[in-house]
């Protein structure tokens, strides 16, 4: 009798998501996860059906004959999974959560960790608030939400639990010529704004003129005004939007420190905030970014 193969989710959705998007790229973005990693479950699972999935040879990857085949059974399987994981699920959890986030971090990575919570628990309802940093801790202090991302600064604080680190760099629009002699200007948030006092005070050790030649509350609109050349900005590494460049080193401008982000919640959490809370943790965890 041939010994029977057990197929990983997992691996699975790692396959069906590089077939639908078709970059590795683009589909280890949408599931938080390194695009080696998601390289080395896709071979996982090659090897393991013993067949050759994707055509890695073009640029775009697409599906050989057996990823033609495996593709609609593999979809299939993953609904089946996602229903049966929210079915089991549904019945005892349900409520609403409040969750305050920065509004850079809320239109990057958190929209896939909430998609995924709120597939499988359909019946929690999350109330998502995007804000400066320092306004979401003045209204998480009042109780305004069960849990709260935060900007912080890196070893300055134990409150919470540390979800995401990375490097902050100097961007702005490729067409841009920073001033040699005259002050250098910033497109930022009115403060108070965690990187708005970033870019300052890093500027003023540096002993470098500067002046604001932009403030709006909404980050579209400061992607707009880098855009269209009126300063430069400051953004964490891998959240520089399509058509903005990072400043090059040469431009003499002070290095900046990793940001870091934090999740504080409320003493008294129910069911639902407190799976929210560990599925935060949980998805952010297998970023990489720790």
């Amino acid at each position: 009798m041939a010994r029977l193969h057990n197929l990983d989710i997992d691996l699975l959705r790692a396959f069906v998501t590089v077939s639908d998007l078709g970059s590795f790229t683009r589909a280890a973005e949408t599931l938080l996860r390194r695009q080696s990693t998601l390289s080395l479950q896709i071979k996982r699972l090659e090897d393991g059906l013993g067949k050759r999935l994707l055509d890695r040879a073009t640029r775009h990857v697409r599906l050989t004959a057996d990823g033609d085949a495996l593709l609609p059974h593999a979809r299939q399987m993953l609904e089946l999974n996602d229903r049966l994981v929210a079915s089991l699920a549904q019945p005892a959890l349900a409520g609403t959560v409040r969750l305050g986030t920065p509004e850079d971090f809320a239109t990057s990575y958190l929209p896939q960790v909430l998609a995924r919570f709120a597939q499988a628990y359909p019946a929690v309802q999350l109330e998502v608030t995007c804000d400066l940093t320092l306004t979401l801790v003045e209204r998480f202090r009042e109780g305004a939400f069960d849990l709260v991302l935060v900007k912080r600064e890196p070893e300055r604080s134990n409150r919470g639990v540390r979800v995401w680190r990375e490097p902050l760099v100097w961007v702005a629009a490729g067409q841009l010529v920073l001033p040699e002699e005259g002050p250098l200007p910033l497109v930022v948030s009115p403060p108070p704004c965690v990187y708005r006092k970033r870019a300052t005070d890093s500027l003023n050790r540096a002993r470098r003129r500067w002046r604001v030649a932009y403030s709006c509350a909404s980050l579209a609109g400061q992607h707009a005004a880098v855009r269209a050349g009126l300063g430069v900005t400051v953004l964490p590494k891998d959240m520089v939007p399509t058509g903005l460049a990072v400043v090059e080193r040469r431009s003499m401008l002070p290095d900046l420190h990793d940001t870091e982000i934090a999740l504080l919640a409320a003493r008294s959490l129910s069911a639902p905030a407190r799976r929210l809370h560990d599925h935060i943790v949980r998805s952010l965890e297998d970023v990489g970014r720790l």
